[in-house]
């Protein structure tokens, strides 16, 4: 309990702080969320600027400390304002988060389990055929937008096995028919493809460390001169240990899987958070710029938060620490 109260301590104190952060930037900045939405427009009528104003919750009169607390009650309401198309900005986000989920989310799943796998049995058969399976992930080391316009050339222009772009077919009507699950798998495909293929080879090679430095110790020794199985040893003593730091470094990047992959979904014109993010910063969206920042940190803290837990759950050691 005393370990839990002081993750959760710090999972606190870090979020305030990101929400304080999230506050004082954009009053720092100059103009304010009307005035950047109103930027493009010439001859601004001062009444229609002071309609925008009221409707993004600007008061440019009202008292710093009034508005920090009547914004942290938002927070916690989940009142984030309305974006420069008036959608609220957490119906803009909740919309926009199953496909990032379904996409990268997953994707990211499957690249940790590949990675670690073939991380853990190049190190126990160090030296022999198996230590060679690294070596095909060295494409890993090739920036994600470079994989994702090869795949585009080969298999969505050269090919025309795939399609390209969107989520979905355009005009088509999405349902839960066999068909449509079909298409949105057909369009995901090729950038799924894409963050598997970069991002599996850093958990093989951080893996395939973690197991070698956990193989010297002398309770691996001690497991196999006890004439204990092979797999038993390398799964049950070796991997479990090895796998301790990797899942703080999961976590993260779990969490910002929750942002989107922003190159990847800009690539492929997929409509998921990445993309969302993409549009706010190019569109001057303060607002959702803002109702996006603090769900990525929150995505990450929670990630991060779980990730100790179990880590706690799996090594007692960390509980004394």
């Amino acid at each position: 309990m005393n370990y839990l109260a002081r993750r959760g301590a710090l999972f606190l104190v870090t979020l305030w702080a990101a929400l304080t952060v999230n506050f004082v930037i954009p009053r720092v900045m100059p103009g304010n969320e009307a005035q950047a939405v109103l930027a493009t427009f010439r001859n601004i009528n001062p009444a229609a600027l002071h309609a925008l104003e009221i409707e993004f919750g600007v008061n440019v009169h009202q008292n710093v400390f009034v508005s920090y607390v009547e914004y942290l009650r938002n927070c916690l309401t989940g009142h984030f304002g309305v974006t420069a198309q008036g959608v609220p900005v957490m119906t803009e986000i909740s919309s926009k988060l199953p496909w990032t989920l379904a996409l990268v989310g997953v994707t990211t799943i499957i690249a940790f389990v590949i990675g670690t796998f073939v991380g853990i049995l190049s190190a126990w058969w160090r030296g022999g055929r198996l230590d060679a399976l690294p070596t095909l992930f060295i494409v890993s080391t090739i920036p994600v937008f470079f994989v994702g316009l090869l795949l585009i050339y080969f298999f969505a222009v050269k090919l025309a096995w795939l399609p390209l772009g969107s989520n979905y077919t355009i005009g088509a009507t999405p349902s839960l028919s066999l068909s449509f699950f079909w298409d949105v798998l057909e369009h995901a495909l090729l950038p799924a493809l894409s963050l598997v293929i970069v991002t599996a080879g850093l958990w093989v090679y951080s893996m395939r460390n973690n197991m070698i430095t956990t193989i010297a110790e002398d309770y691996v020794k001690t497991a196999r001169a006890k004439g204990l199985s092979s797999p038993r040893v390398m799964f049950d003593y070796a991997a479990r240990n090895a796998i301790l730091p990797n899942l703080t470094g999961f976590a993260m990047q779990l969490g910002y899987v929750l942002g989107g992959a922003i190159v990847i979904e800009y690539l492929f014109s997929y409509p998921g958070l990445g993309y969302l993010f993409y549009t706010a910063s190019t569109n001057h969206d303060l607002p959702l710029m803002q109702g996006l920042f603090l769900f990525y940190t929150l995505a990450v803290l929670v990630c991060v938060l779980l990730a100790d837990i179990v880590t706690a759950v799996l090594d007692p050691r960390t509980r004394e620490a």
